[in-house]
């Protein structure tokens, strides 16, 4: 928690305030005026984004629900209950108390936190262990629990894996039973695969085994 960033854009008297206050001591407050700077620098620093939004700056608001990044939007009007389970935002109604605030803030952290340790950068894929899918620019796809631990072990082994390891990893079966439940799986994910995002080449086999 204590390398937490939070970046507030377009409201420098907020900034000052934040950063002068005890509570938020152990935060590293910062003012952008820019916003691609203050998006580029929250991606690279591990940082929350704070939004005040207005008719002014609706691009912003707009531009920002887009990324990945953990954002706090403070708003005049009424708090929808609509949820944002797929992303992380918050929405803060006006006027809010600054330890209402901070709660949020400590809470969203939280949950990019989570949210990171359950990603895997897979080929140019992101396999996402919690939601169970794998992912690539703008698609998604909804896998079983056994493909998603299937790919787990892509991931932890840089050396292609044969079939024995791979029964005995997911599966949990002895290495000498007879059985074509891996190679059923690999067709049955090869064919998810192309059909979602046209990658006919993204399990491939030699004599050692598969390997991604």
């Amino acid at each position: 928690m204590n390398n937490l960033s939070i970046s507030i854009f377009k409201n420098k008297i907020f900034s000052e305030i934040i950063r002068e206050l005890k509570l938020f001591s152990e935060f590293n407050v910062k003012f952008y005026d820019d916003l691609n700077l203050c998006m580029k620098d929250a991606t690279i620093n591990n940082s929350l984004v704070v939004l005040f939004v207005s008719e002014e700056n609706t691009s912003s608001y707009t531009h920002l629900l887009q990324k990945n990044i953990p954002i706090i939007f403070l708003t005049k009007n009424q708090v929808s209950k609509e949820t944002y389970a797929d992303k992380m935002i918050e929405k803060i109604s006006m006027p809010f108390t600054i330890i209402n605030f901070k709660k949020k803030v400590i809470s969203l952290f939280a949950r990019h936190e989570f949210k990171k340790r359950s990603l895997i950068n897979l080929s140019g894929y992101i396999i996402d262990k919690n939601e169970r899918k794998i992912k690539r620019n703008n698609l998604e796809l909804q896998l079983t629990e056994k493909e998603i631990n299937f790919l787990i072990l892509f991931s932890q082994n840089k050396n292609p894996i044969n079939k024995d390891f791979v029964l005995k990893k997911v599966w949990k079966y002895s290495t000498k039973t007879e059985t074509h439940t891996v190679e059923t799986h690999i067709h049955r994910l090869r064919k998810k695969i192309l059909y979602k995002f046209n990658d006919n080449n993204f399990i491939k086999n030699n004599n050692k085994g598969y390997y991604i």
